[in-house]
Order: C-alpha cells, then structure tokens, then sequence
C-alpha cells in the first residue's frame, strides 16, 4: 500500500483577509484543493492566522489595536468566525475540520510537546484536517511563538510532513525587497540559507499580519534541518496545492540536503518547542568543531555570553558574524558561562567557583542542533 503523504499549508492573515473581510471564497477553494489532494494521496494540515484580523472590525476597531487585552478579545471572537467558515466549506466537500490552538507553554515542556504530536497524529490519521493558530487569547508575549511561519515549522516537524507551503501576499524569496528595488531577482531555489539570504529578507509590509520573510525564512532553515521541504509563493496562485503535489515548480522552493543524516526527535524539539533565552558567541574554532565535527560547546570556545538565562534552558549559539549556527540547552547558568568564557578545562576547575562546570561542556552535542 503506498504511503499517504503530508503537507502542512500556512495562510497568512494579509491573503485570508482584505479590507477587514474574511475571503470566504478563498477559504471554499482551498476545501476544494484538500479534497483533491485526499484523492491524490496527500493528508493535509492547515496553520491559519486571520483571528485577530478577522475580530477586529467586528468589535469596532478601526485597525489592529496595541494593546494586549484587545488583541486577546479580537483573537477570541475572530478564532469562532474562522473556525466556522473552515468547517461550513471543508465539509461542503466531505471533509471533516478540527481546531488545535497552541502557545510556547504548550511545546516548551517536551511532554506537552509529544502529547500534542500524538493529538495531531492521530487526527491526520483520522482523516481529519487540523486548523492549527496560536491561542492569541491567553498567549502573552513571553509564551507567544510571535509568528505563525515558526509554528508551521513545529506543526511540520510533529506530522513529520513531506512538504510545508506558506501561502503569503508575495510570490517567493528575491535578492532584495522587489516593492522598492527593481533590480531585485526572484530566487526560485534555495538549497542552503546563508548569510546572504537571510540578508535579502526584509521586513512585513502588511498591517494586518506580524513577521514578514525573514520569518518565513527562517522557518524555513529549521525545516531544511529536519529534512524537509518548504516552498513561499503567493496565495494568488491557480490551484498551487495541487501544482506542488505534482511536482510543478511555484513560488521559492527549499531543498534539504540530499543524504543529510537523520535529526532525532529531540534535537527538533529543541529547535522550535521553545524560545531562545539567551545567547553564546563562539570563536572560529568552536564554530568549526560544532559545524564540521559535531561536537560539544566547550567554555573555552565561547567569546561572549548575552542574556539571563539558567542551566536547562534553550540558547542560540552564533558566530563571530552573529549569525546563528545552532541551537543548545545550556549546561550552566549565565553567571558561570560569562564567568568561564574563553577558559581551559584546567583552569575551570582549579577555580572554586568554577569546579562544577570542570567537568561539563558550555553546551552538549547531545543537546545541540546545527542548523543547515
């Protein structure tokens, strides 16, 4: 029996809402899409922003408000209009909807994490087509995935999805902004995110949304991580879902490494289940060590440590450049790495207030993942 495939769709508010009207119509022909794409073999989940886009004009604002608790009730009145609307036009075509909202409080702790893979799962393997949001009702900032590209990218790896798409109001990566650069060239494949991408992302242009490419990229390099494909093109496009499961060419496409060796579970979840809560700086060597040779962050190689964090926690480790080249869990608090950056071993434990960390590396290979 051949194997069902998956795909992981991201829509962004900016193409499900326009001028403070949810589009009905795109919502119908995306139904119309997943009901071909179950005849074609493909399961399909769906990450939908829109609530607070949608709740919005319904209780009278004008424009997307700043403060938190209106956000919260635009999210909650919004979230029931979405919801209804996917369920009243996927069941228009014979197919059943559910509504999984999410927050970082939900995936930080790695068995909330496994329980809402096993929930999604299970729903994929049910025939049920999941529309996944962030809670934005309880969410505060400090749970907050803060976009919906990084919480496609966690979805994708917990369906072990075949291909993650972002359906947004641009058509695909380009050198630079092509809104005010006409120079700017469309990048149709991308098979490693470098400094140079990342560079060309530039900021949301949209009122109605957060993030912007730079999010979507980002994303996307977790994704190559885990060995899967990503693809950015433009909500506008004829019937793109079912182009991309028959292997058309649409939007930017974001190719994994042939041969990459397998990431192991845990190593995804610390990529995406929880935020950053500081950083460490390496010098050359250390980077070289973690990126070619797959080993350990030792003190000795860290060159600055920045924010306040305590051992456990997740941390971004960057280059001399500042770019980020993995993601770990810290072995030690702030205090103790800040206090035996650059240090040897040796010295490490000939300091009394060091001696606990002679023994353990700033951050564990097993521990640690390298992004691609």
């Amino acid at each position: 029996m051949t194997r069902r495939k998956t795909m992981v769709v991201k829509i962004g508010s900016s193409t499900l809402v326009d001028a403070g009207e949810l589009r009905r119509d795109f919502i119908a022909e995306l139904a119309r899409q997943a009901h071909d794409l179950r005849d074609a073999g493909w399961n399909l989940v769906v990450v939908s922003s829109g609530a607070i886009a949608c709740g919005a004009p319904l209780l009278g604002f004008g424009a997307r408000p700043a403060d938190m608790p209106s956000l919260q009730a635009c999210a909650s009145v919004g979230q029931c209009v979405l919801s209804s609307v996917y369920d009243e036009e996927f069941r228009a075509q014979g197919l059943l909807t559910s509504l999984v909202l999410l927050t970082r409080g939900d995936t930080a702790r790695r068995t909330s994490y496994l329980h809402a893979r096993d929930a999604l799962t299970r729903l994929v393997d049910l025939g049920v087509v999941p529309i996944v949001n962030e809670n934005d009702t309880t969410a505060v900032d400090e749970i907050k995935f803060g976009d919906n590209d990084t919480l496609a990218a966690l979805v994708s790896c917990l369906v072990s999805a075949d291909l993650c798409v972002t359906l947004s109001d641009i058509d695909g990566l380009y050198t630079s902004n092509p809104s005010i650069d006409s120079n700017a060239q469309f990048i149709p494949r991308v098979d490693k995110i470098d400094q140079a991408i990342i560079g060309s992302a530039g900021d949301s242009t949209t009122a109605v949304g957060t993030g912007g490419m730079i999010t979507k990229i980002r994303a996307s390099r977790i994704l190559m991580t885990a060995g899967i494909e990503s693809v950015i093109c433009s909500g506008e496009e004829e019937r793109p879902l079912m182009r991309l499961a028959h292997g058309e060419q649409v939007g930017t496409r974001f190719v994994p490494a042939a041969g990459r060796p397998e990431i192991a579970p845990r190593k995804l979840w610390i990529a995406l289940g929880d935020s950053a809560h500081g950083s460490v700086t390496v010098d050359d060597g250390a980077a070289r060590a973690l990126v070619e040779h797959g080993g350990s962050l030792l003190p000795v190689g860290v060159t600055q440590v920045e924010g306040a964090f305590e051992a456990g926690d997740t941390l971004d480790v960057r280059d001399s450049s500042g770019f980020v080249l993995a993601r770990g869990i810290a072995e030690a608090d702030s205090d103790a790495l800040t206090l035996a950056a650059g240090r040897r071993q040796e010295d490490i434990a000939a300091n009394r207030l060091l001696s606990a960390l002679a023994n353990k590396p700033a951050v564990h290979r097993d521990n640690l993942i390298v992004f691609a």
